[in-house]
């Protein structure tokens, strides 16, 4: 894996670009529609997972597939489209969301998530093990429908 895109970033440079107003809502989104039992503390952690995996996104030419967990913030924040192409351009391009449909081997989802994990390790991210289920999420599974990220060439 190479970090190609950006320069090292730190979570708290990237974490300002999605304000207190965007988190909370993206908390109650994923809360109300995925996710009841989801605190406000865990929420904050899951925006700033998804916040780590996109930034790691676009540092790497390799392909990112988020956990379940970070998928549904995901999901989230790409319908506050104007938000979401806003923070795609301030890490330089458009991160688009891709969902993959077909039958996934579980043995493939893990090896893909493990990629991902040590994608994100290496832009200089810290992992949150109750996000991504090879860390110690035991509920956690693969991205919902095998959504991944669509690598710029």
């Amino acid at each position: 894996m190479t970090i190609t895109r950006l320069t090292r970033l730190n979570l708290s440079e990237v974490q300002d670009l999605i304000g207190p107003e965007l988190r909370a809502d993206l908390i109650t989104f994923v809360r109300e529609d995925y996710w009841p039992e989801l605190t406000g503390e865990l929420g904050e952690r899951g925006v700033n997972q998804l916040i780590a995996f996109l930034a790691a996104t676009r540092m790497t030419d390799g392909k990112m597939t988020p956990s379940l967990r970070v998928d549904l913030f995901w999901h989230g924040f790409v319908l506050h489209t104007k938000p979401y192409a806003d923070f795609c351009e301030a890490l330089g391009a458009f991160i688009h969301h891709v969902p993959d449909r077909s039958r996934h081997n579980p043995k493939e989802g893990r090896k893909a998530l493990a990629r991902t994990v040590e994608t994100i390790r290496a832009a200089g991210f810290g992992i949150d093990a109750e996000f991504w289920p090879n860390e110690g999420a035991a509920d956690c599974s693969q991205s919902y429908a095998g959504c991944s990220d669509s690598p710029v060439s």
